[in-house]
């Protein structure tokens, strides 16, 4: 008889490492640039996407939560999304001003990435507010509507809406985290504080 817990104990991370598995083969079928693997491309992706709620959920649920997946969530996160904005800028699907809000969101990523590891070294906790899941998800939502702009009318608008509204959320929450260790990098801040 198997252990129903000890699955469920590996079955959030599997679902982290499979999100980072499908991220080149996703890209793969973007490149392909033809309708039927673009309709893969864009199920398989939202396959990816799912397992960022599921994941964490599971985890907490059965109270599973791992130090490799609190690392590795956010970091599957933002190579799907950096992934796509880089693949969307090779093939066309972004024009000139999608540039914006595409740099935007891969400038914030990059930048609050360093912040984490700098607040992991100096012990700062900095709890991740409601508006940053709700970044991720406008985030992961956009760029599904991108990937089925050319096999569906009307998605252009929406795809462009949806990607500003995802690059103001990531300016924001951006600054918030900023703005949440910077009290602790003022010259005379006792160590005791940074917990």
């Amino acid at each position: 008889m198997t252990d129903t817990r000890f699955d469920m104990a590996r079955l959030p991370n599997y679902l982290t490492y499979a999100r980072i598995a499908a991220i080149p083969v996703i890209m793969l079928l973007l490149l392909a640039d033809t309708a039927p693997l673009r309709w893969l491309a864009l199920l398989l992706y939202i396959a990816a996407a799912v397992t960022d709620y599921f994941d964490g959920a599971l985890a907490r649920k059965y109270g599973t939560v791992s130090a490799i997946g609190r690392m590795l969530d956010p970091i599957a996160d933002k190579l799907l999304v950096g992934a796509l904005l880089l693949v969307f800028c090779f093939d066309g699907s972004f024009g000139g001003w999608d540039l914006i809000p595409a740099t935007i969101i891969l400038l914030r990523e990059i930048f609050v990435s360093g912040l984490r590891e700098f607040m992991g070294t100096e012990k700062i906790v900095v709890p991740v507010s409601s508006l940053a899941k709700y970044k991720t998800a406008t985030q992961l939502v956009a760029l599904a509507v991108i990937i089925a702009e050319p096999l569906i009318l009307g998605m252009r608008e929406v795809s462009d809406i949806l990607l500003w509204l995802a690059a103001i959320l990531t300016a924001i929450t951006g600054w918030q985290y900023w703005s949440g260790i910077l009290p602790h990098l003022r010259p005379g801040e006792k160590e005791d504080d940074l917990a």
